[in-house]
């Protein structure tokens, strides 16, 4: 008989691969605040409320303790050559990739976006330029040290079951 959507749900809360990549990402999310507090960085309660929940960049990555974890987990848990772990290592791959790659790309084409706003502002040509926001990727150490926390969390969910 299969459980109830309730007891699914329960089953889902405490499943070791949820509970390291939440983990994971929460503990990156906190030593990137803690980071930001002792330089400075953050000024008021709601910047520390949207560092600690939603802002990105930084050290350590989130993005990529959470997938290394994902991965790490997944890996104990069904075997490096389980179908699923080799969808994860993918994801992992494409995500540690975008962090690098594609985000400080896009961090580069802002920036020049804003220099013309701010030039066609200047030059009389456009009213207002409203500033968009220029995301610069991650540095190879942040990244690195994102994979290590998300790696070692997912190997203690996966050794504590």
């Amino acid at each position: 008989m299969l459980p109830t959507i309730k007891e699914q749900f329960k089953l889902f809360l405490i499943n070791p691969v949820f509970l390291s990549c939440v983990f994971s990402w929460l503990g990156a999310q906190f030593l990137k605040t803690a980071i930001n507090l002792i330089y400075g960085r953050i000024h008021s309660l709601s910047e520390l409320i949207e560092n600690m929940i939603w802002r990105t960049g930084g050290m350590p990555s989130s993005h990529s303790a959470l997938v290394s974890s994902l991965c790490t987990t997944i890996g104990f848990r069904n075997g490096i050559n389980s179908d699923i772990f080799v969808f994860s290592l993918c994801f992992f791959l494409v995500t540690i990739r975008d962090a690098f790659g594609v985000r400080h790309s896009s961090g580069i084409q802002a920036k020049k976006i804003n220099e013309i706003g701010n030039e066609l502002q200047n030059l009389k040509i456009i009213k207002e330029y409203k500033k968009i926001k220029e995301v610069n990727g991650h540095t190879p150490m942040e990244v690195i040290c994102g994979c290590l926390l998300g790696f070692f969390i997912g190997l203690a969910f996966s050794l504590l079951k």
